[in-house]
């Protein structure tokens, strides 16, 4: 069936085509019995308005580009959300990408949104102080807004919690229940700036309480945590007691780690995650976690995005609050026995 067009509207409403288009785009310059005449001709046609068309003569798409890691980790699906519904509220579009944790990804996905003309970006990267794709965006003037980013250097707007206070409230929640050798698992911990802002956080906990901070357990992956690096921070004269996961993903991979390892938490271990997605409250036991507000996190990276393409906002970050789901994962420090520490495999509580 053939795309009905502005001249077939035309036609069956009797008028020109110059008339359609102003009564469609423009009705307070048409009388209200031709714009009822056209509407009711476009609505017998299932006329449908090229919108593509319509922006580009006007110079904008009304379309924002979104590049994030990943949807598989909610944390950006919430973001996501956030995004769409102020989006959709605002009458724009969004065109979505992901880059894996691909450092390399970022600037290959941005250039492809480009192309499609956007008219500004929503992002996460993997650090946003140095950063090749912030770097072209800045040269040629494209407004974009980071989300969970945190970024030195002023000119970059960003939305996010403090991921350094937030961390450190999250490791002194376990000084605070009698925790006192600690260890951050982390994933890698050099591609992200909020895995190293966090571990600032856990440090400063650490040092208020006169404690020594231990280097960050790094492991591969987010779903598939080794055994092996697990078992290093459970060795030596002052095994951890509890550990504090720079996200909910990897929080939850980490009691899967220890199950298999023979451990309980949190009788043997307490932990910790960072994010508050909802997954991790459903589980038993229920996660401990840092709460972060993604879909308001989303939410005002739009308002904040569209008040730049206005030209009514000045370059400033927002720092929005988090809080502390206590959850059933961390539980006081009760000190047993090293050789208590690690149990067979075989053996379940």
């Amino acid at each position: 069936m053939d795309r009905v067009t502005l001249n077939d509207v035309a036609l069956r409403a009797r008028v020109s085509l110059a008339t359609v288009s102003r009564a469609l785009n423009q009705p307070a310059l048409v009388r209200d019995s031709t714009v009822r005449r056209v509407r009711e001709a476009a609505a017998d046609l299932n006329f449908r308005p090229n919108l593509v068309g319509r922006n580009l003569r006007a110079r904008t798409t009304r379309t924002l580009g979104v590049v994030l890691p990943t949807l598989t980790n909610t944390v950006f699906a919430d973001c996501f959300q956030g995004i769409e519904r102020a989006t959709r509220l605002q009458h724009y579009s969004v065109m979505l990408t992901t880059t894996e944790y691909r450092v390399e990804d970022e600037l290959a996905v941005t250039e492809e949104l480009l192309r499609h003309r956007v008219d500004g970006l929503i992002l996460t990267v993997a650090s946003a102080a140095e950063s090749p794709v912030l770097d072209m965006l800045d040269c040629e003037k494209m407004p974009y807004v980071l989300v969970y980013n945190q970024s030195p250097r002023p000119h970059r707007q960003t939305v996010s919690v403090d991921n350094r206070i937030a961390a450190r409230d999250a490791v002194g929640h376990l000084i605070s229940i009698g925790h006192r050798s600690i260890r951050m698992v982390t994933g890698d911990f050099r591609e992200s700036d909020r895995a190293q802002l966090r571990y600032r956080g856990y440090r400063d906990a650490m040092r208020a309480a006169g404690l020594v901070p231990q280097p960050p357990v790094e492991v591969p992956l987010h779903t598939a945590v080794a055994s092996g690096a697990l078992a290093q921070c459970l060795r030596g004269r002052d095994p951890a007691s509890a550990l504090f996961c720079s996200n909910d993903l990897l929080a939850i991979s980490v009691v899967s780690g220890l199950l298999r390892l023979g451990l309980h938490v949190p009788d043997d271990m307490s932990v910790v995650g960072f994010d508050g997605v909802d997954l991790g409250a459903l589980l038993y036991p229920a996660l401990a976690t840092v709460v972060q507000p993604s879909r308001d996190i989303g939410e005002s990276a739009v308002d904040t995005l569209l008040a730049r393409l206005r030209g009514d906002v000045p370059g400033r970050s927002i720092v929005l609050g988090h809080s502390l789901r206590i959850g059933e994962t961390a539980v006081r420090f009760a000190r047993r026995p090293t050789s208590q520490v690690i149990r067979s495999p075989n053996r379940r509580k």
